[in-house]
């Protein structure tokens, strides 16, 4: 394992989108809660599910292979960058964009920059790594704001719901909004398999005459939009649409996505600490947990937020996977496979296509999407 940054004829390549017939994802060692132990760890149960990955892991080397000389196997997916500084939960977006060169955030996302990886992950600092990934990827052609989108859990049959943004900008006028509305379309029609999918626009209610003057607007601007873009727009959507069936997409500004987010988040918690106290209540109570193991377990793992784990930054050119700060090797694990999946499906590419449209002279590339 090399740190030099040449890779040509290395062990994980210099092929931009793929190694031989593998697939190059960036990953950020350092800047979570849980250290590069968890990350690493993260990559071990990726690599056993998924012999077509190999990785470029950012970091201090020395650490990192002794991390990584405790699985022995992993060697020859993996090939270290040596990054010694890391971004920290406290850093400011601004300080790191002059100061953070030789960071290992800064490494991961240069490594996608030079086509040497498709995709890139990290579960540092959010917001560093939004500014560093417009410093370093810039954004597409055509975008005015990226945004973060994340799965929730819903009613759906794919089990899951789109929702963006959830933090990149707590501003977004009408124009964002469509924007959002066209890379979430393709988000859900890439990662979910949705050939049309259904998009909503978050409002405080699901008449036409409610809600600020920008989202008045951006109802019109998205309804245009959806034939060409082979979308369905359902119109306005409530809160308790995120999780339901109403809709694939739910398109919201950063601000109201990033709250929603967060109490979606410690409702959850809330509902596992609740029925554990409930069932600690009594013997006969506890009785009863044994007899709904199965059914709990089930539950948990449907509510369980490492399951999906991961938001991604759309409207960069490239691809980035922000995984939790706090998340263990399942989450990683998460993370690294949404990003498996989006390289898989040239989402990056995809999705530029799909923005261009839109700027330049919308046309109809649903197909070519789903190609």
């Amino acid at each position: 394992m090399s740190a030099a940054p040449d890779t040509t004829g290395s062990a994980v390549g210099a092929a931009g989108k793929k190694a031989g017939a593998s697939y190059v994802l960036s990953i950020d060692a350092m800047g979570g809660d849980r250290g590069p132990a968890a990350v690493v760890a993260g990559i071990a149960r990726s690599a056993k599910k998924n012999p077509d990955i190999r990785f470029l892991l950012h970091g201090p080397q020395d650490e990192l292979e002794k991390l990584i000389g405790r699985r022995k196997w992993l060697r020859d997916r993996i090939e270290i960058r040596d990054a010694g500084g890391v971004v920290t939960m406290d850093d400011k977006p601004s300080h790191v964009m002059r100061h953070g060169k030789g960071t290992s955030m800064w490494s991961t996302l240069d490594a996608v920059r030079n086509g040497e990886a498709t995709v890139a992950v990290s579960c540092g600092n959010t917001g560093a790594l939004m500014a560093l990934s417009m410093v370093r990827l810039r954004k597409l052609p055509g975008v005015n704001r990226p945004a973060i989108a994340v799965l929730w859990p819903s009613r759906n049959p794919q089990g899951f719901n789109v929702m963006l943004d959830v933090g990149a900008d707590i501003r977004a006028d009408e124009q964002d909004l469509l924007q959002y509305a066209l890379m979430g379309a393709s988000y859900a029609r890439n990662g979910m398999h949705l050939d049309r999918p259904r998009i909503g626009l978050l409002n405080v209610g699901t008449e036409e005459h409610k809600g600020r003057a920008e989202l008045k607007l951006a109802h019109d601007l998205i309804a245009s939009q959806a034939e060409e873009a082979n979308f369905d727009f359902v119109g306005f959507v409530e809160g308790g649409d995120i999780p339901g069936d109403v809709c694939d997409v739910i398109v919201t500004d950063g601000f109201t996505g990033n709250v929603a987010l967060k109490t979606g988040e410690g409702t959850a918690k809330l509902i596992g600490d609740l029925l554990r106290e409930a069932f600690q209540y009594s013997p006969l109570s506890k009785v009863a947990a044994l007899l709904a193991m199965t059914s709990l377990r089930r539950l948990q793992k449907r509510i369980d937020p490492r399951r999906v784990n991961g938001g991604v930054f759309l409207g960069l050119n490239g691809t980035v996977v922000k995984s939790h700060g706090s998340a263990d090797a399942m989450g990683v694990s998460a993370a690294i496979k949404l990003a498996f999946l989006l390289a898989q499906q040239g989402f990056t590419d995809k999705l530029a296509a799909r923005v261009a449209s839109a700027v330049q002279a919308p046309q109809d590339t649903g197909r070519a999407e789903g190609e």
